[in-house]
């Protein structure tokens, strides 16, 4: 007999998260890209079914927008098992994750987000309930406390970070099942687009759909908030369906460019270029410049530039490279020695 998938909100989710909650994907068919982990995730999901034993712990890591959340839903959805939601930092006390786990029903599945935030004390209490389905608790102090050991039933956790290397090996070592979720391209996200666009009942064309893929950073949860975007757009400023020229005029007063850069990023790579010139600059240098914290760049700011190669990380700092001065349109240090030699 089939569960019902149940969402148990521990957190306080933004705004704008809960408008995606409805364009998320209900079924493998409707999830595209990550091809490799999702087979991985399907034989492991088949194989604990056929044992009939819950699926082993999961950790999902990578990039924000691509998809962990839903990758879990699914995973519950498959299973036929029950899910709660909660983060690394909403456990705040050994205490709360004991209410949490003592609550879990055979087979339950716990998706922990941020997990990598969970504090010392929560995270050690969590290694006999991952490994030996067991919760230790100690009650009382100094000489005369005692530990108890509760009994907790099968189930199974997913960890999903942005930040694995923060991660302590031995929480690492106890997930029987990692995967890195990686940036989608132009293709899997136009195929995202079409299925919101869908659900949304909002008409939009081809070239639009493509527009929006080529600007969404290579990240699902992106290219979601430009086609919301774009669809208010066009219901303030036109009217019907959404259409290339209404795009590039939306996503143009949002100030993203043909590659998807925001005016932040532009002004990340602005001062390296600028006040460093083009680097090597280190990261607390970049944040005192930037007045931004360094879990920002890394996190936020860093990730796609590095992939799109307009910045290299080396052993001195970060250094902006060729491919980021010419799409900003600023000569490139050695272009301009170069011409100065060719005048002399």
């Amino acid at each position: 007999m089939t569960k019902k998938v149940i969402k148990d909100v521990q957190i306080e989710t933004p705004e704008e998260e809960i408008l995606l909650v409805s364009l998320r994907a209900s079924g493998w068919n409707e999830f595209s890209g990550q091809k490799n982990v999702k087979e991985a995730l399907k034989i492991a999901i088949t194989a604990a079914k056929k044992r009939r034993e819950p699926i082993e712990h999961i950790l999902l890591y990578g990039p924000p927008g691509l998809g962990k959340t839903t990758l879990s839903h699914l995973i519950a959805k498959e299973m036929g098992s029950n899910i709660r939601v909660t983060s690394g930092p909403a456990i705040e006390r050994a205490g709360d994750l004991a209410s949490i786990l003592t609550n879990l029903e055979k087979g339950d599945i716990l998706f922990i987000d941020e997990v990598h935030r969970l504090n010392k004390v929560v995270e050690e209490t969590l290694y006999p309930a991952m490994e030996d389905y067991a919760l230790d608790i100690v009650i009382g102090k100094g000489p005369s406390a005692r530990t108890l050991r509760l009994d907790l039933p099968p189930f199974t956790i997913i960890g999903a970070t942005t930040r694995i290397g923060l991660l302590s090996a031995p929480l690492r070592d106890r997930f029987g099942v990692v995967h890195r979720l990686n940036f989608y391209d132009p293709r899997e996200l136009t195929e995202i687009i079409e299925n919101a666009a869908r659900k949304l009942k909002v008409p939009v064309d081809s070239e639009s759909i493509k527009e929006i893929a080529k600007r969404a950073r290579g990240t699902p949860r992106i290219a979601l908030k430009l086609l919301k975007r774009a669809r208010d757009f066009v219901q303030v400023k036109s009217s019907g369906q959404i259409t290339l020229p209404l795009v590039a005029k939306a996503l143009d007063m949002l100030e993203i460019d043909e590659l998807g850069l925001d005016a932040q990023d532009r002004r990340y790579l602005k001062a390296i270029i600028d006040k460093h010139q083009g680097g090597p600059v280190g990261v607390e240098t970049l944040a005192a410049t930037l007045s931004e914290d360094i879990g920002t760049i890394e996190e936020v700011l860093e990730p796609y530039l590095m992939q799109i190669g307009f910045i290299k990380k080396t052993t001195r700092g970060r250094v902006a490279t060729k491919e980021a001065f010419k799409h900003l349109r600023i000569k490139h240090p050695e272009e301009k020695s170069s011409h100065q030699q060719k005048l002399l």
